[in-house]
């Protein structure tokens, strides 16, 4: 058993030497094969298959790398180092995920807990006592352990990528803020900050999300990129957020992301960074109003800006006549035509008996229209459009408002018919006659207060007047 240790553990110092790839590739798999199923060489198998597994890689073949890497199970070998263990394991979920197996990269992650990244190495290792297994040291290339802490949330940061997860991806962040090497370096926790902050403002709202806001709100830290902290302000203010006034001032921002630590936030950032704006503007006016109108609200969302541009679209398309000619100018007159010159020009050109040049109109408009193809699904006629502004705008707010209320986020009741949206629970007896009381309670309260007030401003003066 020892002699047959002894002699692996020899040949696998020849392995750097070798003449060529394929001697060293042939040598790995004779070792392979002459430490396959013994339990004191299964150490020294997990290196040379970690070996081969790195030359099949650059080789290109990253499946066979992956499969070659999934035949080891670490997390049972008593003698191996923990930090070998856990680098171990990392490079297997490393190679998952370039290879698209998500669903193995999660499998083989929850072997790690995050736990084993908290633990204090600064403490002396304790002898092991008689009959324990002897825990070999880990070899000179293996990371430490808070180096291995950020290896692993950077690689579960692109597993929760994959299903846009954007409250993880958040956490995951968070701890590696937390690593005190990164903590301490203003240039690596400056992006960092960044990332917790939009990926905090992308994730839905939730008691989870709501306390990372809170938490992070109260990081000195945030002093230092004023934006975001103006950005954090506005989610935790119970107010309406205009999106349009938001994309403005943090478009750039938000633009700047890909050229920042993690790349770009995702393809559908940007479209979610809009639904939780809506959000939050439904829980606001959940808590201001008791009953809304769906029109009421569609304004209270911005929705009628998103409409406006298929409507300026449609009207452009549509042939000319009295009808088309009618919805032209009040459309024209619409104050949220504002929030989008591009198309006030566009509609303005149409009215203006002038001559229109072709090719300077379509430079100028090109890039829209490309944008707006896919919401032209061919001519729907000259009443269209005005359907369209009424029916998209409500039918836009009630399908965010049901999103919500599915969601548990908040609760509301839609009378269709009526067009009327009501938010208040209803109550039993029992509440009305308890919300009564309490409200007789502080009535009688804040007369008792006013009464003191009085007696104290009457005493004051009559102390005035003797003097």
């Amino acid at each position: 058993m020892q002699a047959v240790q002894a002699m692996v553990q020899q040949a696998m110092q020849y392995i750097d030497q070798t003449p060529d790839l394929d001697t060293k590739i042939e040598l790995i798999k004779t070792l392979n094969s002459v430490s396959a199923g013994k339990i004191y060489v299964e150490i020294e198998r997990a290196r040379l298959i970690k070996k081969l597994a790195k030359i099949k890689e650059e080789q290109g073949l990253i499946a066979e790398a992956a499969d070659l890497m999934q035949e080891v199970a670490v997390e049972t070998f008593g003698a191996m180092a923990k930090t070998e263990k856990i680098s171990f394991i990392l490079e297997q979920v490393r190679l998952c995920l370039d290879r698209q197996d998500y669903v193995r990269a999660q499998i083989l992650s929850r072997k790690i807990s995050p736990r084993v990244f908290e633990a204090d190495t600064s403490k002396e290792k304790k002898k092991p006592k008689e009959g324990e297994a002897i825990v070999e040291e880990a070899p000179a290339d293996i990371p430490s352990l808070l180096e291995l802490k950020k290896i692993y949330y950077q690689l579960m940061i692109r597993y929760y990528a994959h299903s846009n997860n954007y409250l993880e991806i958040c956490r995951c962040y968070k701890s590696i803020y937390e690593i005190p090497s990164v903590k301490e370096d203003p240039a690596q926790w400056i992006p960092v900050l960044r990332k917790i902050c939009w990926y905090l403002v992308l994730s839905p709202h939730d008691p989870m999300q709501s306390s990372l806001l809170n938490s992070t709100l109260e990081d000195k830290n945030l002093s230092e990129i004023p934006h975001f902290r103006l950005l954090l302000k506005q989610l935790v203010t119970m107010e309406v957020i205009q999106w349009t006034a938001l994309w403005d001032t943090f478009k750039d921002e938000f633009e700047n992301e890909r050229n920042m630590l993690g790349g770009s936030l995702g393809e559908k950032a940007a479209e979610d960074l809009k639904l939780r704006v809506i959000e939050h503007n439904i829980l606001v006016v959940s808590k201001y109003y008791s009953r809304i109108t769906l029109k009421r609200l569609a304004d209270l969302l911005c929705l009628t800006v998103q409409v406006l541009r298929k409507i300026c679209w449609y009207l452009v398309l549509s042939p000319h006549d009295p009808m088309q000619s009618s919805l032209l100018n009040s459309t024209l007159e619409d104050k949220n035509l504002s929030e989008i010159p591009h198309f006030r020009l566009l509609l303005k050109q149409l009215v203006t008996m002038e001559v229109i040049q072709w090719t300077a109109l379509w430079d100028t408009f090109k890039d829209e229209f490309e944008n707006e193809r896919s919401m032209l699904g061919g001519y729907l006629g000259d009443k269209a459009a005005e359907d369209l502004k009424l029916r998209v705008i409500e039918h836009e707010a009630e399908k965010h408002l049901s999103e919500m209320v599915v969601s548990k986020a908040l609760v509301a009741k839609i009378d269709r018919p009526m067009g009327v949206i009501c938010f208040q629970t209803v109550k039993d007896s029992n509440d009305i006659l308890n919300s009564w009381a309490m409200n007789l309670e502080k009535l009688l309260d804040l007369v008792e207060k006013s009464c003191h007030q009085i007696h104290k401003e009457t005493m004051v003066h009559k102390a005035a007047l003797k003097v």
